[in-house]
């Protein structure tokens, strides 16, 4: 788990309420998922009201009136990491007043991984029965984030993939879509100033937590309580050093490469090709030029408890 310890007296509440949002349209399989998790909860004498979105967008304005009113103990984002970002991003602009617990349904659930997160009971305890932490998300221009942002050749892919496919195929949909994408990627350069020094990348990645993609480790000293960030520079690219990154990854070794820079910081702005995407969370947040900062207010979030 990637967080310090959970604040005092947090675990127990008086209403055992949720407020749940879901996406109806994520499909059947998730569906059941999500009732088991619910049962599960109900079992447990918690009482969940579930908040369909209907459309993209829906998830923050949901979690915006929901924080807003406060009328639950916790709120529930069931879904995948750009889920979780629609419904952080509501929550943040009410003045985050209710603990957000997730019920990981998505393709990568990144977020999931980062709270210690190895399967469905862990999430079901977790927002039963987990401690409560102190999360500090990012900001990329006026987008928050909770888990990474960045520009180059992995936003390029964010913003190209299939949605359709990336249902049917979970992964291997960005599999796809970056193999599509080498043979036609010019691979511009970027300008990165990190805490007022300027340096130079192919591409960057800036995290609050040291997984990608998964379970994959990029930022080994990255923490989401933390108040800063950690700035991943590849300085080279090209289709050869884009697949070595690639087979690095996996492997644990991508922080390790020399053409890799890591750095810690509080603010970064990326210049580039003007109106370049930035990803955020697995989605496009903004376009270049962006100026990345900590969010305005801390989220509290529910994990599993720290064992030991």
């Amino acid at each position: 788990m990637t967080l310090a310890a959970p604040l005092a007296g947090s675990a127990a509440t008086k209403d055992r309420s949720f407020l749940v949002i879901f996406n109806p349209t994520a499909g059947g399989r998730r569906r059941r998922r999500l009732d088991h998790a619910l049962a599960a909860l109900e079992h447990r004498g918690w009482d969940c009201e579930i908040l369909e979105t209907q459309a993209r967008g829906d998830a923050e304005a949901l979690a915006r009136t929901a924080s807003g009113e406060a009328r639950a103990s916790r709120l529930l984002i069931a879904g995948g990491d750009g889920t979780i970002n629609e419904a952080v991003n509501g929550a943040l602009s009410a003045g985050a007043k209710l603990p957000l617990g997730i019920i990981p349904l998505g393709t990568a659930n990144v977020l999931a991984a980062e709270l210690g997160m190895m399967d469905m009971g862990d999430a079901v305890d977790a927002a039963a029965a987990g401690a409560m932490y102190t999360i500090w998300p990012g900001r990329a221009n006026e987008r928050n984030f909770v888990l990474m942002a960045g520009a180059g050749f992995d936003a390029h892919v964010v913003a190209t993939v299939d949605p359709a496919l990336k249902r049917k195929i979970g992964k291997l949909a960005y599999v796809w879509t970056m193999l599509r994408l080498a043979f036609r990627f010019s691979f511009p350069r970027y300008r990165v100033r990190v805490d007022g020094v300027w340096h130079e990348a192919a591409s960057v990645v800036v995290s609050k937590g040291h997984y990608y993609g998964g379970r994959f480790v990029l930022a080994p000293r990255a923490r989401l309580d933390r108040p800063e960030f950690q700035v991943c520079l590849f300085t080279k690219g090209g289709r050869w050093n884009l697949v070595r990154y690639a087979l690095a990854l996996p492997l644990g070794l991508l922080p390790k490469m020399k053409s890799i820079t890591l750095l810690p910081a509080r603010e970064v702005v990326i210049e580039g090709p003007e109106g370049d995407p930035v990803q955020g969370d697995g989605d496009v947040i903004a376009h270049l030029p962006v100026t990345i900062r900590l969010a305005e207010r801390p989220l509290t979030m529910v994990a599993p408890a720290r064992r030991g």
